[in-house]
């Protein structure tokens, strides 16, 4: 062979070599009524896991057990949110480094479906939507308002260019891609909103990639959920009649894959409710029934996780209806990441239409009981203002509202003063609604009573002219579903004294996450504090930690309410409702380890200053409720701390036992807010 027809050969050769990334593709076949992978037909088995709610560390685990579990795909949500905290400031690093984490599902070998938004709801925060495009009070959420648009538009110029590189058809692992989600259950119904969607998307994402919408079974939904150029799936659980739910699919898409695209494995839990669970029997049933039909399914949730912080979102039915910090959703993988029975139930159909993944289950992560944790106070909350709000109040002739005074998430302290001698009981009140979402009141510095969002409006006080008057009022997640999605915070509406209007309030905007950041309250001297006074306050307490940090549970006997333990993974805990227990993860016990609130019962508890950390499991182990107050609490296991190398002698959720050794300790501290007004 000459020299020319070998150089012509190898170049033959690069050019292949070159253009084989572009020769990968992701299709629809619709007639053959399925997807088609590099030509070849193919139908995923996906599961659901959220980035956000999974500390960085334990990304690989989890993943890993979801492969393990025979899944092809993960389906991934990005919360707008979660990256754009402030208009034009973005962070994409740490837990929010989302690029990070599409690698990582690139490498163990699972395919992706995109989840962008904007509006994402997951029972996050505002469905993933900024709180401050609320600082404009008349802006229509998704739809063509064009002040929503153009937030739209900055947001997918930023978040789409890191999402293109990593499509299938460029090389990547991302066959599909959703714009908006469930939308047709939206009172809006603008499908030029979702035209402009459609435009951006490929725009910035190009003309192959597969786009797609998710709606429900009903018929007015995916009339309005649904546009053509995007392929319509739909989703519903166990107790659907399978057939059924396709042929409403089929309504809208008569030929291509049938799809579910959210299989509901469990669901989410609220406030003052019983923990959700769903049949294992159920889940596995309904699965094996749409994979016989030849159908692409993806579960959610395969694993749950955590509302670290105040990302945790809320519902509206009929009432104000707040998740829980736990997200565990009665989920394959639990919480802590564990397998469980549904997990394995659900392998075990999977492997009767295709090969599982060789090797073990990964087992469940090693857990270690830190013991009795003694509590205390440190400072009350109302004695600490200049701290947790240094720039001052901010003055108004009436409340203003989060969005107002630009407040994201957390507490802002309402302040006035009492206009006249109240010499018999008066009645405080706030209009209906008005109270968003919960605020304790206090007078001279003393608790009075709780104000509720669709509960109490109403407390009795009496004092003098001038007595101060506060109200700490909390932010407990925006609405994450439904048309109530402008869901603005704090006091919507002046309080009134006997119905004379108060007036001239001092507002504080409390960062307590920056006073944690420069140090607070470590770097501070408690605060001298009337002992015995009933009212918010900061506690701290300290606790040994062995050399590897270990997953554990927190537990507040005979307290109320935990609004933070861990700075950088905040955490909210209601020891009378559903979630009586904190899921911490080792990374947070290692590295987040940071001050936090926590809010009591107005009765003292039997050991008032103490919390415990445990092995022991939440959800089912631990509590029975039947609603708010309705609720028998079982005492929380402490185990003894394991010396090196024992076993922990109580089997985990999933059957595996803990290995425990323990190199080292170290001290590191908890802190709270204890509040004696009722939860």
């Amino acid at each position: 062979m000459g020299l020319p027809a070998l150089a012509l050969l190898l170049a033959a050769g690069l050019l292949h070599v070159q253009a084989s990334p572009l020769a990968r593709s992701f299709e629809l076949d619709y007639e053959e009524d399925c997807f088609r992978k590099d030509g070849v037909p193919f139908r995923y088995v996906s599961g659901s896991i959220h980035y956000a709610r999974v500390p960085r560390p334990a990304w690989r685990d989890r993943l890993l057990k979801m492969y393990m579990s025979g899944l092809s795909a993960v389906q991934v949500y990005v919360p707008w949110n979660y990256h754009e905290p402030q208009p034009g400031v973005y962070d994409f690093a740490g837990d929010r480094d989302v690029e990070a984490f599409l690698d990582l599902t690139a490498e163990l070998g699972l395919l992706v479906i995109l989840r962008p938004g904007p509006y994402i709801c997951a029972e996050w925060e505002m469905g993933g939507l900024p709180s401050w495009l609320l600082w404009k009070p008349d802006i229509v959420l998704r739809s063509s308002d064009p002040a929503y648009l153009a937030a739209v538009d900055s947001w997918l110029h930023v978040l789409l260019p890191k999402i293109k590189p990593r499509l299938y058809q460029h090389g990547g692992n991302i066959i599909s891609v959703q714009v908006e989600n469930e939308y047709g259950s939206y009172y809006a119904c603008d499908h030029g909103y979702l035209r402009h969607l459609l435009g951006s998307f490929r725009a910035l994402l190009g003309s192959e990639v597969l786009l797609f919408t998710t709606d429900s079974t009903r018929a007015e939904e995916l009339r309005c959920g649904t546009l053509q150029g995007l392929y319509a799936t739909i989703d519903f659980g166990p107790g659907s009649n399978v057939t059924e739910a396709f042929g409403a699919q089929r309504w809208v898409e008569p030929k291509g894959p049938l799809v579910n695209s959210e299989y509901y494995t469990g669901w989410l839990d609220y406030w003052g409710e019983a923990h959700a669970s769903t049949s294992l029997v159920h889940v596995a049933r309904g699965l094996e029934d749409m994979l016989q039909l030849g159908a692409s399914v993806n579960m959610y949730m395969f694993h749950g996780g955590t509302n670290f912080a105040y990302w945790s979102g809320a519902d509206f039915k009929d009432q104000y209806k707040p998740v829980t910090t736990s997200y565990d959703y009665d989920a394959p993988l639990s919480e802590a990441g564990d397998p469980t029975e549904k997990l394995f139930a659900i392998r075990m159909v999977i492997s009767k239409f295709q090969p599982l993944p060789a090797g073990p289950m990964p087992p469940a992560t090693p857990k270690y009981a830190y013991g009795r944790v003694a509590l205390q106070k440190h400072a009350d909350l109302l004695d600490a203002l200049d701290v947790l709000c240094p720039s001052g109040p901010i003055q108004s002739r009436f409340p203003l509202t989060f969005e107002a005074i630009k407040q994201a998430h957390g507490f802002v302290v309402y302040r006035t003063q009492l206009p006249r001698d109240v010499l018999e009981p008066a009645m405080l009140g706030a209009p209906p609604h008005s109270i968003c979402d919960r605020g304790y009141v206090m007078l001279q510095k003393e608790y009075r009573g709780t104000l509720e969002r669709d509960g109490q409006t109403t407390v009795h006080v009496m004092g003098r002219a001038g007595d101060t008057l506060d109200v700490l009022l909390e932010n407990m997640g925006r609405i994450s579903f439904g048309a109530n999605i402008s869901d603005f915070k704090g006091l919507l509406g002046n309080l009134s004294l006997d119905s004379s209007p108060l007036s001239n309030w001092l507002i504080y905007p409390l960062d307590i996450d920056a006073a944690v950041k420069q140090g607070w309250p470590h770097a501070a001297l408690p605060k001298s504090s009337r002992r015995g006074r009933a009212g918010p306050a900061f506690y701290t307490g300290t606790f040994e930690t062995p050399g590897i940090p270990w997953d554990t549970f927190v537990k507040f006997p005979g307290w109320s309410k935990v609004r933070r333990c861990v700075a950088g993974k905040g955490v909210r805990v209601n020891s009378s409702t559903a979630q009586p227990c904190i899921y911490l993860p080792g990374p947070a016990v290692d590295k987040w380890l940071q001050p936090g609130s926590v809010l009591a019962p107005p009765w003292a508890p039997a050991d008032p200053l103490c919390t415990r950390l445990s092995t022991a499991h939440w959800p089912p182990q631990q509590h029975h409720c039947a609603g708010t107050g309705g609720c028998t609490l079982h005492p929380s296991v402490a185990l003894p701390r394991p010396t090196p190398f024992q076993q922990d002698p109580r089997p985990q959720h999933c059957g595996h036992r803990i290995n425990t050794r323990l190199p080292g300790s170290s001290v590191a501290s908890c802190w709270g807010c204890r509040c004696t007004g009722g939860w």
